[in-house]
Order: structure tokens, then C-alpha cells, then sequence
């Protein structure tokens, strides 16, 4: 792997505080959110949750570097890949158990 390669593969301080400044601004609106109680329980916990899923998308735009650019897609393409088996993995695992307590319940 070249110096060049490596180099681009890692992103600028700017990007660093891009991302940084917005994690911190995803963090604290919903902070002010349940500090404040102005919103309903059931407006808050969407918006926290809208907050949380976006502050996901930034860290793994700005600090884990997952694009779906010529460099990173093979890296993006696994990352999905393997939240894909984890959410199989749990899912069917807590399918499977509620369906044998169900039929052994019976």
C-alpha cells in the first residue's frame, strides 16, 4: 500500500471537527429535549430516537469513514453485511425462544 493510499484512507482534522462538532450538537438537543419536558413523552422519545440514528450516520461518515465512494465501498458493503447477520443472528434467536416457550406453554 502506497503512503499516498494510506494517507487519503484517514480524514483531515476539519472533517475530525465537523463530525465532532455535530455529535456534540446530535447530543445536546435531545439532552434539552428530556431536561425541558416542553414535548410530550411520545415527541421525545421520537426525537430521540431520530437524534440517535442520525448521530450513527455521522460517526460513520466522519470517524469510521464508511462512503460508498470508490475507496471505501468494499469497506461500507461489509460493514452492512455484518450488521445485517447480527440483526438475523438476534432476531431469529429471540424468535426462535418465544416460539418455544409459546408450544411449551401449551
Amino acid at each position: 500500500m502506497s503512503q499516498a493510499h494510506a494517507h487519503n484512507s484517514h480524514g483531515s482534522v476539519k472533517s475530525y471537527a465537523i463530525g465532532f462538532l455535530l455529535s456534540v450538537i446530535l447530543t445536546a438537543i435531545p439532552f434539552w429535549m428530556v431536561m425541558s419536558g416542553a414535548l410530550t413523552k411520545q415527541a421525545t422519545f421520537i426525537g430521540i430516537f431520530t437524534f440517535a440514528v442520525v448521530q450513527i450516520i455521522v460517526h460513520l461518515k466522519y470517524f469510521l469513514h464508511l462512503d460508498f465512494s470508490k475507496e471505501g465501498k468494499l469497506n461500507s458493503i461489509s460493514f452492512l453485511f455484518t450488521g445485517m447477520v447480527i440483526v438475523l443472528l438476534v432476531g431469529l434467536s429471540i424468535w426462535i425462544i418465544y416460539t418455544a416457550d409459546a408450544l411449551m406453554m401449551r
